[in-house]
């Protein structure tokens, strides 16, 4: 019973893309700069598979002499360097035109039509870091009821509020709001619930945030698997980035253990199909607020945890390890960044030390799986499954 697992490490870029200038990106890289800044950073699961013998990745320093998986990287054909364009991309669709942004906010006629629609003025409404803006204006939100709304150099509309003030579901409420006003001249990628508490006097977001994306613009990997008879298996915000389409299951997480543990629960059932996990710690706790040290403390919390995923899997197994963007700690601001991708390969079955050089887009890992399961083929992306079986 053949079965393809991916875990995205959300935002771990391996260095900025030939086109990172034109996205004011020159120079990023995530798993070097982390590399540079962390004392005594150590992956041996993740390195005894090749990730550091993967083409340019941290200059070489993690490389192994004999890797036991398959590795590469991966360039980005879509235009963009968010969550759902680099998931769309790895899922076989390709995003020609970028997603609307709002660097000045959005339109004083759309957030005037927000306001009237939710019965309550707004506020906020500038590009801002999520825990930047819940110090600044949580104390007027608390007074007041109104929401915080800020967006990102990515296509987001973000709702932040404090629950002791607007509970959850008002909150949710309010982002499906603004989820079906914001299409059109208003389009936008995401609307994101972002709850916070007051714990021991600070703001500290929670982990029921909640994604409203765009329904994707047309089959998937998740579909194609769905399609044919087998079971997709989302875990963490997969569902979300997908708005749904062609999930069978999902799963919610709390963290990136808890989207581990919930990973390795699933490897441990018996189904053929596919397992899509999105680990989004590193991007939303770490690279966002530009914090190296806890970027590389949880990717050496995830090393620690990949003998423990291996031994869950079955023999017929197939692991596919990569990214979705960049969010290089030490850039400036606090956005994504346009960086190559990793992918490493690992299954019972799979070739060691096989080096996939770099791939022209993310999809190659779809088509590959599509291959593997038997289902119909991705719209972009060339299979490599014959160079690792």
């Amino acid at each position: 019973m053949k079965r393809a697992t991916i875990i995205v490490l959300d935002s771990l870029g391996i260095g900025a893309l030939p086109d990172a200038e034109n996205y004011g990106d020159k120079g990023a890289d995530t798993l070097g700069h982390i590399v540079d800044n962390v004392e005594n950073f150590r992956i041996p699961n993740l390195a005894r598979l090749g990730f550091g013998n993967i083409d340019h990745a941290a200059d070489g320093r993690l490389a192994v002499a004999e890797p036991e998986g398959a590795f590469g990287r991966l360039a980005e054909v879509s235009k963009g360097k968010d969550t759902i364009t680099g998931h769309w991309e790895i899922s076989g669709l390709e995003t020609k035109t970028p997603f609307k942004t709002y660097p000045d906010g959005f339109p004083a006629e759309c957030i005037k039509a927000y306001e009237e629609a939710i019965g309550t003025e707004i506020l906020g409404n500038c590009t801002a870091s999520g825990t930047t803006i819940i110090e600044e204006l949580g104390p007027i939100h608390e007074k007041t009821g109104k929401p915080i709304v800020y967006t990102s150099a990515d296509s987001v509309f973000q709702i932040a509020a404090n629950t002791a003030v607007i509970p959850l579901e008002r909150l949710y409420e309010i982002c499906q709001i603004a989820r079906d006003m914001l299409v059109g001249d208003w389009a936008c990628g995401r609307v994101i619930a972002r709850p916070y508490i007051i714990e021991d006097g600070k703001r500290v977001r929670t982990s029921q945030r909640k994604d409203y994306a765009v329904s994707p613009s047309g089959k998937t990997l998740l579909d194609n698997v769905k399609d044919g008879g087998q079971t997709t298996y989302a875990i963490g915000k997969i569902s979300d980035i997908f708005n749904g389409q062609g999930v069978s299951q999902s799963v919610h997480t709390d963290s990136n253990m808890d989207g581990v543990d919930k990973t390795v629960e699933a490897l441990k059932q018996d189904f053929g199909g596919f397992i899509f996990t999105n680990l989004v710690d590193f991007d939303s706790q770490y690279g966002h607020r530009r914090d190296p040290q806890g970027y590389g403390k949880a990717i050496m919390d995830f090393d620690a945890r990949m003998p423990e995923i291996m031994d869950a899997m079955k023999d017929e197994d197939i692991l596919f390890i990569c990214a979705d963007h960049g969010n290089d700690p030490v850039h400036s601001g606090w956005d994504h960044t346009r960086e190559y991708v990793p992918v490493l390969v690992w299954g019972k079955n799979v070739k060691k030390g096989v080096n996939l050089g770099t791939r022209k887009s993310f999809a190659d890992i779809g088509a590959t799986i599509c291959e593997y399961l038997g289902v119909a083929p991705t719209a972009i992306g060339e299979s490599f499954l014959g160079e690792i079986l």
